[in-house]
């Protein structure tokens, strides 16, 4: 087994009160008080994360979403105007 060495530290000053409660909360579950702050921060970190990694859809929202995926709407003229200019513009940039 591999035992990780520390290469970077991180300290903070904290109230009184709020020491005591982070001491009491690692004791309560069995780790240091270093333990316990880097879990709870990993674990508060990873879920800020994943909570910006989501698209959260409504209901309505996502039914719109995925009607428009399995039907799209006919391109309309200016779309096919700008493709057109898009698609010479490629053909123009490999000549």
């Amino acid at each position: 087994m591999t035992i990780s060495q520390a290469k970077e530290r991180i300290s903070a000053r904290v109230p009184q009160h709020a020491y005591q409660t982070l001491t009491q909360a690692a004791e309560i579950s069995g780790a240091t008080l270093n333990q316990f702050l880097l879990q709870a921060a990993l674990e508060k970190a990873q879920m800020i994360i994943e909570k910006d990694r989501t698209i959260k859809l409504s209901s309505q929202s996502a039914k719109v979403f995925f009607d428009v995926i399995e039907n799209p709407p006919k391109p309309k003229s200016r779309l096919k105007k700008a493709m057109k200019i898009y698609k010479k513009s490629i053909g123009d940039a490999q000549n």
